[in-house]
């Protein structure tokens, strides 16, 4: 089976129809080349013939019979022929016995048939020959046997012809090596997709430190298995978070109830009795509405809604809000700002995210502290800052604090559901911003966000899943 699915892969039918073409290909040019070559060395040695034959007819009639037993006598190889004859076809000279009957006397080369003095077993019968009668009545020929022309031709075409064996096969082996390399690379990520599947959320795909597109698509699923791992644990313990923490107010609402029905006997007793049951109400409701909130924002269903929004104002209404309620606590609230800084955003989800971060620094810094927003601001960056003097938040829960429901030991009897810097990370987010945790002693949070044309390239690749920043500084 593993056999069939290798030869029908695309890869090895891709490869072998590559080597198809390439062999077509070899074959048409060895054709071509056998052919021209072969050409060629009949028309040089008909040349030779040629430019022999015109110089020894341009020798005078008393040394052209030396002359043609010079010539032959040069001959080595036995290829060269020559003939000297009279008017009657007698023959004065060289090695052809008698004049060829066929034989165009016009000058031009030709195949014929020679009765030669000595009878070769080597060469055939059939000589390139040139034939021209002299001035003097006698006829002088000349030829040259071409068989080592078709020899050095043979010979170039079965080396040619071999040549293209190995290639094919080749491009066979190569095909299927890379037939069986995909194939393996499929099936390991066909196994591990499967596990996956199974439940093995912590699986990945097979990476490497290569650029080919399947490595690149391997990291690209990765990246999303990454971020799928996280939503699907963040949602399994939000399910939990949502249970517990509602279920303590509920809980509250009923016994209140459920006393004030066997207890109450005054409308005061009753009236008190209600407003604990509501109180618990409203606690749930609050929980139930800080979730919708931040699951509408974590949609990115308002970036619809963005435009240019003057950062610099929103900490100074922020700042108004809350003066009055940390002057109640006896903390100091103050507002440092650069510059007017324009960033592209929704100026409520700003205004919201700010006013949760000082609402946190207000609730859990003691009296007498101070609470601090700075902006600053350079080229296409501002800063913004909001920091206090009270007890700040550890190394070991900055990530923590960005968790649903999440709750320090410390800070448990603090009002407050544990859903406001979930909320801020989810809108700095949503912005392309950067939400940066200071560490402690004394609270420190910063965003860092973008202006300009840079805060709207931020903002459109927000909408892509990536997680909030949170630097370890």
């Amino acid at each position: 089976m593993r056999q069939i699915q290798f030869i029908r892969s695309n890869t090895f039918l891709w490869a072998l129809a590559v080597a198809a073409a390439f062999a077509l290909f070899v074959v048409g040019l060895f054709a071509f080349t056998y052919w021209k070559l072969d050409d060629y060395l009949i028309a040089r040695s008909d040349r030779m013939i040629t430019t022999r034959i015109n110089f020894i007819a341009d020798l005078p009639p008393e040394r052209r019979i030396g002359a043609i037993s010079d010539h032959l006598e040069q001959d080595s190889r036995g290829v060269q022929y020559a003939g000297l004859f009279n008017d009657a076809g007698t023959r004065l000279a060289g090695n052809i016995d008698s004049l060829p009957r066929a034989l165009d006397l016009g000058g031009a080369a030709q195949g014929v048939r020679l009765d030669l003095i000595e009878k070769s077993a080597v060469h055939g019968p059939v000589i390139r020959v040139v034939g021209r009668r002299l001035e003097n009545g006698d006829v002088l020929v000349m030829g040259r046997n071409v068989d080592e022309t078709h020899e050095i031709s043979s010979v170039v075409g079965q080396a040619l012809a071999l040549g293209l064996l190995p290639a094919f096969c080749l491009c066979l082996l190569a095909g299927a090596w890379l037939s069986v390399r995909a194939q393996r690379r499929v099936e390991e990520v066909n196994q591990r997709v499967q596990r996956i599947v199974a439940g093995e959320l912590r699986e990945r795909l097979p990476e490497d430190n290569s650029d080919d597109p399947f490595a690149r698509l391997a990291r690209i699923v990765n990246g999303m298995l990454a971020e799928m791992e996280t939503m699907i644990n963040a949602l399994a313990g939000v399910g939990n978070d949502i249970a517990h923490d509602l279920r303590t107010p509920l809980t509250r609402a009923r016994l209140a109830l459920e006393r004030g029905r066997t207890h109450a006997t005054t409308l005061e007793q009753l009236q008190e009795v209600t407003d604990k049951a509501m109180a618990g109400i409203d606690q749930s409701l609050a929980i139930v509405t800080a979730l919708l909130r931040l699951t509408e924002i974590e949609n990115s269903r308002r970036t619809a809604g963005f435009g240019n929004v003057a950062l610099d104002e929103i900490l100074r209404e922020v700042c108004d809000v809350y003066e009055p309620i940390a002057e109640d606590k006896g903390i100091g609230l103050g507002v440092v700002i650069d510059r007017n800084v324009q960033v592209w955003g929704d100026r409520d989800l700003l205004f919201e995210a700010m006013a949760n971060l000082v609402d946190n620094a207000v609730k859990f810094t003691p009296p007498g502290g101070q609470v601090r927003l700075e902006l600053v601001s350079e080229d296409d960056t501002a800063l913004v800052r909001v920091s206090d003097t009270g007890p700040g938040i550890s190394t070991q829960e900055r990530e923590a604090v960005l968790r649903r429901f999440y709750r320090s030991d410390k800070m448990r009897n603090t009002p407050g559901v544990g859903l406001g810097l979930s909320l801020v990370a989810a809108i700095v987010k949503l912005h392309g911003f950067r939400l940066i945790i200071g560490p402690a002693p004394g609270g420190r949070i910063e965003i860092l966000a973008w202006t300009g044309r840079a805060s709207k390239a931020a903002a459109c690749r927000s909408r892509t899943p990536t997680l909030a920043t949170v630097n370890q500084m």
